[in-house]
């Protein structure tokens, strides 16, 4: 498969998705952003692998600790293997409440879908 601006473009707006899904507490659309048998590895927040999409929103609506009220998604870089798998890599800005700011890395394998492009496999690197 090649890539074209359109997939391009389909692919930016689904990590900007991420972004507004999580500020927004929207784990009942998190179907919209990741297949059913996603695997998302947040180790490095000491949460383990989560695996499947029912998982996933149980972690967006019982997360431990105190939440980001502001997650940016940002510096999106779209690669496609020889094999025809797509990797995303970004960065995350993450706003807490009281101002204190984090970031993250985002490394991400997307697919299409009949219903457009969702990630697949995620893995969240933390920045100190």
């Amino acid at each position: 498969m090649t890539l074209d601006v359109a997939d391009r473009l389909a692919i930016h707006e689904l990590m900007a998705l991420h972004g507004h899904l999580a500020d927004s507490r929207g784990a009942d659309r998190l179907h919209l952003l990741m297949t059913d048998d996603v695997v998302m590895d947040v180790t490095a927040y000491d949460l383990g692998v989560v695996d499947g999409l029912e998982a996933n929103r149980r972690l967006w609506t019982e997360a431990p600790g105190n939440q980001p009220v502001g997650h940016h998604v940002t510096n999106v870089m779209v690669s496609e293997d020889d094999d025809g798998t797509v990797r995303v890599r970004s960065k995350g800005i993450a706003v807490m409440a009281d101002g204190t700011t984090g970031t993250a890395d985002y490394d991400d394998v997307v697919v299409r879908t009949p219903d457009g492009w969702r990630i697949a496999r995620r893995v969240v690197g933390r920045r100190a």
